[in-house]
């Protein structure tokens, strides 16, 4: 078949998919012109395309099926471009009105900020400007101003026009005085659905119905979560939960420790309470004392109080009830940890030779032993203690060790030094301290006192107080010096100390009485 690559006769055309199939010369294989004709026909072709330019191709319309959703758009909204921020505040200003602009103003938002208050708020859109002006006004009467009144809004600016917000804000200036926090309502507003504020009033009220007057009732939504504890807390569980710590001091346990509303009853408080309460052996004085002292106890788990009791049985060798005696002096014991306090502190107790019995009237008379830090606390006291005689390791190091734990590192350097400057050595103050192992958490400044009135006005010797170092105990006016003054005349300015000192207020009164036979009296 003849081919002819030039231009002049017209190039054949493609079959369509309806077009019959072509005759088998069509699809024959062609002779490949040569490589000097092939370029000369690129160029040409290249040429056409310039100097012939090509017509627009028209957009191709297509059909929406009627379940997509573009169908569910107008073609309107389809075109409508995304306008900038800028744009919107442009849009905002012309269609708000000038006082609406005004007010938000007033406010210290900008038009872009105010347009995104409606965004957020379409209702802002609708509704009265005097209502909006009321709604700010009482949120100003409960103490929210300023700054935070402006950031509130712009956090939600629902409040501006929800009704429960109206009836929250209302409730608290009329019936409670506004004397609620404003840090605390700015936080309920921020965390909780306007739903859920609907109920306050009747919760509240319920407090008013067990007898709790509104001062009470003020401290009490003060000083709780009032999200957690109050709005997203049925009213029937707030009663449970009054009525089952009725046995443990009931609204008084709640007026004086609010933050027991903050726990869940039947995930917290009931097993924490009944573990308590079988260690006390059933004593719900004594476990309600134990929450009066210390309410965050309830915070921790059955799991972590029972691994501090189950310690203090078999490492420590003390009883339940021992233990409980423990917490009821020193509740954060349930606090302090395991591993990093209570091990070595009981271990230094037993190599000091302090068996199971010796150890419980240790913590008794000194439980902040298991709470102090020992680097920044026990370590320089030790030192301190070892330096003035005390031998390591010995149970009179841990009588002194248990009396000076009730004071710092500074106060009982201050008081060594004062004896020191008095002339006492460090085995005077030793002799001391066996005696009267109190003398060395005393007040500096009182003892000064103390000594200056015994060596001046009762013209007494520093020695004195090597044999009764409990002078330095009492009170100098209420005690030593209405005594001395009382006796100076009957028996004279040598009498003793501990006699005139240690004998009650009862006995001394009637000695007193009788000037005769008051030498008898007293011994």
């Amino acid at each position: 078949m003849p081919t002819n690559y030039g231009f002049a006769s017209p190039a054949p055309v493609l079959p369509s998919s309806s077009s019959p199939i072509p005759n088998s010369s069509f699809l024959s294989p062609l002779h490949w012109p040569s490589s000097a004709t092939f370029l000369h026909t690129c160029c040409h072709f290249v040429y056409l395309l310039k100097s012939s330019p090509l017509s627009r191709p028209r957009p191709v319309t297509f059909s929406v099926l009627p379940s997509s959703s573009l169908s569910k758009t107008s073609s309107a909204q389809r075109r409508r471009p995304i306008s900038p921020p800028d744009v919107r505040a442009k849009s905002f200003a012309d269609t708000a009105s000038a006082g609406s602009l005004a007010f938000f103003h007033e406010l210290g938002f900008s038009d872009r900020e105010s347009a995104l208050l409606f965004e957020q708020n379409p209702k802002l859109k609708v509704a009265p400007l005097d209502l909006l002006r009321a709604r700010v006004a009482s949120l100003r009467s409960v103490g929210i101003d300023g700054l935070d009144l402006s950031y509130l809004i712009a956090k939600s600016p629902l409040i501006l026009t929800a009704d429960e917000v109206d009836s929250l804000l209302c409730f608290i200036r009329d019936e409670l005085d506004g004397k609620i926090h404003s840090v605390q309502l700015k936080r309920l507003l921020l965390s909780i659905d306007t739903f859920f504020l609907e109920s306050f009033e009747q919760k509240v009220n319920l407090l008013f119905q067990y007898g709790i007057p509104k001062e009470k009732v003020v401290y009490i939504l003060n000083n709780v979560n009032i999200t957690k504890a109050v709005c997203l807390k049925p009213s029937r569980e707030i009663k449970r939960l009054i009525d089952f710590l009725g046995d443990y001091g009931g609204v008084n346990l709640i007026m004086k420790r609010p933050v027991f509303l903050n726990y869940d009853l039947d995930e917290q408080l009931v097993s924490r309470v009944e573990f308590l309460l079988q260690l006390s052996g059933g004593d719900r004085d004594m476990t309600g004392s134990v929450f009066r002292k210390l309410p965050a106890i309830l915070r921790y788990s059955v799991e972590h109080m029972e691994g501090h009791v189950e310690f203090l049985r078999s490492f420590a060798g003390l009883s339940d009830s021992e233990i409980f005696r423990i917490i009821l002096v020193y509740p954060n014991m349930i606090s302090a940890s395991k591993d990093r306090k209570l091990q070595p502190r009981i271990e230094f107790l037993k190599q000091c030779g302090l068996g199971p019995s010796e150890i419980f009237k240790f913590l008794i008379i000194s439980p902040l032993y298991l709470g102090l830090s020992y680097e920044g606390n026990l370590i320089h006291k030790l030192g301190l203690l070892v330096k003035i005689g005390y031998r390591f390791r010995t149970k009179e190091l841990t009588v002194a060790m248990g009396a000076v734990t009730r004071t710092s590192c500074q106060n009982l350097q201050k008081v060594v030094g004062l004896f020191l400057d008095y002339g006492f050595s460090c085995s005077d103050i030793h002799a001391m301290s066996k005696k009267h192992p109190q003398v060395l958490q005393y007040n500096p400044i009182s003892l000064e006192e103390k000594v200056e009135y015994l060596t001046e006005e009762m013209g007494r010797g520093l020695e004195e107080l090597l044999s009764f170092p409990a002078f330095l105990g009492y009170r100098l006016d209420s005690r030593i010096k209405h005594r001395y003054q009382a006796k100076k005349e009957i028996r004279g300015e040598k009498m003793s100390l501990n006699k005139l000192l240690s004998v009650s207020a009862e006995r001394f009164s009637e000695a007193t009485q009788r000037t005769d036979g008051c030498s008898t009296c007293l011994d």
